[in-house]
């Protein structure tokens, strides 16, 4: 492709979307080749920068190439990627022109001698643009009710007449015909033709793409290979595919995220069958590889406030052949200087986890715990189990619910109470978030009921909790974010004096009201002393800026108050506000705070420092 007339038919013949970097990395290690590039394209507007993006020359230009045979490797294929590029903004007519110290790179052998370091120009005209004139599809599928099945058609994505004739248009036509077809239970729908012709005389491209969607097929038998100590048919159960059902994409999508859910395979590969069996059933394979029987890992937290914190844990997968985890969860916080293991935070937990109880998206959980914490109101010895289900009704909403028993001795300001309690949870989360741990948009919504009785004093109670966040990102990528967070809760029951102190609500903290203490936020009884309470409000703003790609700035305001029997007024409002640097790793930004109580009270820090992974909220 010398500087010669692109033409429309090599879209698909010359597969100009397959990855080039293996072809590239087939050249001969040599002695490095460094070069100097210039890019000239013939035309205004983002043409330019659209080239230099298709560019592995320009986008390796720091790096020496290895040899000249190296170079060259990368400016032929350059020519191919420009040229898709172009065919992706609807430029058929175009050249595509790239010399090597002023030779054609075509024409070079690979053994050439090039000087040190070389020029190397690329120079495109693109030519006029192209618009559809004519586009058809032949055997399209029929429209459907079904709002689950309904797919965007091809004329919604500028398959049109009078749209530019972009080549990923027309490949997006093919994909969306397809997958309607597929979702009718057509599954071995295929394009059989494909006429694209560029008429240059007009600037116009018409196409016609055939589908043949075959017969309609149902799913069959899925036969499991490559597990050693998993159960094959508890496998094949859990990917909730059923003989005779008829066959969905989006049930195979859903089986897929049922296998790694299970966290037990390093892969899990469903394949089906070339052939519809005269039965109308398709046959699938899937094919895993497991992990290892076991893991461990560890974490640290920081905060000038609440002090160090160090915790880990170890994970056995797999116990008994069905996917069962025994996670090990350890934890020792507030470590501060000077050291004083009384004041430490110790903790110690075990989750048992048995999915595929009852059906494939239900597990059974059952935890212990044992812990001993200081908080700045009060201490908590105690000694908890949890035995209940969750149930994961799809990607976004999660429900859970079971029973709780709990054995507590707290020191606060009521002096040393041992509680018993045994209760009911239930809650749901629905998460609509595009990222769980740096989200740009959506929102998250978590709901919490727990009636309790406790044995002591004989008195029931119950206890609710809300919590929503949002997030809105603006511009190209969203490198500006404002993000929200409001909680709620309220606790009914008897007089706060025999209520355990864990049941009641207070604030403050990295996740809470930023620049005061963990859980320092509570009730103040008139003596100086500080309580739970029964109610509890907070929020959080942050206006959050990618600075480059790996480097963010954040500025925040929390607020928040906890109430003994009616919310008090806006003057028991306490705030804390800001500024934070994150950076981004893959995976998950690295979080540094600095927060400031606004009306700080006696014994509140002057300011706070949080270190941590993953946004606040």
């Amino acid at each position: 492709m010398v500087a010669a007339p692109v033409s429309a038919f090599e879209i698909f013949g010359l597969k100009l979307f397959e990855d080039q970097s293996a072809a590239d990395a087939d050249a001969v290690i040599a002695d490095p080749q460094p070069y100097v590039m210039t890019v000239v394209v013939n035309a205004t507007g983002a043409l330019d920068s659209v080239v230099r993006n298709a560019s592995s020359l320009v986008a390796d230009e720091a790096e020496p190439a290895s040899g000249a045979a190296g170079l060259l490797a990368k400016a032929r294929g350059d020519y191919r990627r420009i040229v898709a590029a172009l065919y992706n903004e609807g430029y058929y007519g175009g050249t595509v022109s790239i010399r090597v110290g002023g030779v054609e790179a075509a024409n070079l052998a690979p053994d050439v001698n090039l000087p040190d370091p070389v020029d190397v120009a690329i120079v495109v005209d693109p030519g006029p643009l192209f618009r559809f004139s004519s586009v058809t599809i032949v055997n399209q599928a029929p429209l459907t009710n079904d709002p689950f099945d309904y797919v965007e058609p091809p004329a919604l994505r500028g398959f049109g007449s009078g749209e530019i004739a972009k080549s990923s248009v027309i490949l997006a036509a093919e994909t969306l015909s397809l997958e309607a077809w597929r979702q009718l239970g057509y599954a071995k729908a295929a394009i059989v033709g494909r006429d694209v012709v560029a008429d240059h005389a007009t600037n116009t491209v018409d196409v016609t793409l055939t589908v043949n969607p075959g017969v309609k097929a149902a799913f069959g038998d899925v036969t499991v290979t490559g597990t050693e100590r998993m159960d094959p048919e508890f496998v094949r159960r859990q990917t909730g595919l059923t003989p005779g059902e008829e066959y969905d994409p989006d049930e195979l999508a859903l089986a897929q995220k049922r296998l790694d859910r299970l966290e037990v395979f390093r892969a899990a590969r469903l394949e089906a069958a070339e052939f519809i069996g005269t039965d109308g059933l398709l046959p699938y394979d899937l094919i895993v590889q497991e992990l290892p029987g076991a893991r461990f890992g560890f974490g640290a937290t920081y905060s000038t406030v609440d002090g160090l914190g160090l915790e880990a844990y170890h994970l056995w997968r797999n116990l008994f052949g069905q996917a069962e985890r025994l996670r090990l969860d350890a934890r020792v916080a507030s470590i501060a200087w000077p050291l004083d293991t009384a004041q430490f935070d110790y903790f110690f937990g075990g989750t048992f986890t048995k999915p595929g109880v009852f059906t494939p998206d239900t597990d059974l959980v059952a935890a212990i715990s044992a812990e001993r914490t200081v908080y700045p109101n009060y201490t908590e010895t105690s000694a908890a189990g949890k035995l209940g289900l969750t149930h994961f009704f799809s990607d976004q909403i999660t429900f859970e619910g079971g029973a709780t028993f709990e054995r507590n001795r707290f020191d606060d300001t009521f002096g040393t109470r041992d509680f018993a309690t045994a209760g009911l949870y239930a809650g749901a989360t629905l998460d609509f978030r595009d990222d769980k741990v740096d989200a740009t948009s959506g929102w998250y919504l978590q709901g919490d009921i727990e009636p309790f009785y406790e044995f002591s004093y004989g008195n029931a109670g119950g206890r609710i909790t809300v919590e929503g966040r949002t997030y809105f990102g603006f511009g190209e990528d969203d490198p500006f974010v404002l993000a929200a967070r409001v909680k709620a809760g309220a606790l009914i029951g008897p007089s706060l004096a025999e209520i355990p102190p864990d049941k009641l609500f207070f604030a403050g903290g990295g996740g809470s009201v930023r620049g005061y203490a963990y859980k320092s936020i509570g009730v103040d009884d008139g003596m100086g002393n500080v309580t739970g309470g029964r109610y509890l409000l907070e929020a959080s703003l942050e206006a959050r800026v990618k600075v480059t790609e790996s480097i963010g700035v954040v500025g925040f305001v929390d607020g928040g108050y906890v109430a003994a029997d009616t919310f008090p007024g806006l003057d028991d409002l306490r705030i804390g506000a800001g500024v934070g640097l994150r950076y981004y790793t893959g995976l998950g930004p690295l979080r540094l705070d600095v927060a400031l109580p606004l009306n700080k009270k006696a014994g509140d820090p002057d300011y706070a420092i949080y270190v941590g992974i993953g946004q606040a909220f």
